[in-house]
């Protein structure tokens, strides 16, 4: 046990802040985890333009990736509607199923746009983001998570990540708050991949005229 020295004042508990330990990874990969945290909305933007300008899309392939990304959609809606970020360890709702249902919803997005745009090019650079961009930063912040909240190892260890073992449409929709999924603004996941849809749906029609 450490005692303070002599004549130092000890800071008051409350004001004591969890020291948050770093993932156990390399410093290097710490860093480019966080700068992937911060360079993955311009670069969404910019991948964007490159799906767009590389989909090949046919009505049918259109409708089967439109219900997949609607599906993943949904996934990320409820996860918003339970999550309290940095505040408590959500584990309820589709936490109680996958520790990471927003990624988890964004992974499935992505597999539906890829059918839609039935270009391997997009499929590979999908997967690059993933493995590049995304899985650093879900490493990061499980790592804040386990430093944040004493219970998350327990949690991590009955829990998946990011495959599920099962979801049920109930126990997932139970809890959901309206005003947590207006806070996060997760309702721009459904107005940018409408957009998406709407691009593609003028693509199809574009090169048919």
């Amino acid at each position: 046990m450490h005692h303070a020295r002599a004549g130092r004042k000890l800071p008051r508990a409350s004001s004591l802040r969890p020291i948050v330990p770093e993932p156990q990874i390399g410093q290097s990969a710490v860093a480019w985890s966080r700068l992937a945290r911060r360079i993955r909305v311009p670069l969404g933007f910019v991948f964007a333009a490159f799906y767009l300008w590389r989909a090949k899309p046919t009505w049918i392939c259109l409708a089967i990736g439109t219900v997949l990304a609607t599906m993943g959609i949904f996934v990320r809606a409820v996860a918003a509607g339970h999550v309290e970020k940095n505040r408590v360890l959500t584990m309820t709702g589709p936490y109680a199923y996958v520790r990471n249902p927003l990624y988890l919803g964004s992974i499935i997005i992505g597999i539906g746009f890829a059918v839609a745009a039935r270009d391997l090019w997009v499929v590979i650079t999908i997967l690059l983001l993933f493995l590049v961009i995304y899985l650093p930063v879900i490493r990061l912040e499980e790592a804040f998570l386990r430093g944040q909240f004493r219970e998350y190892d327990a949690y991590a260890q009955r829990v998946p990540s990011l495959l599920p073992r099962a979801m049920l449409f109930r126990q997932m929709t139970n809890g959901f708050s309206r005003e947590l999924y207006l806070r996060h603004r997760e309702y721009n996941s459904l107005l940018g991949a409408a957009a998406v849809v709407a691009a593609l749906v003028v693509k199809i029609l574009w090169f048919r005229g």
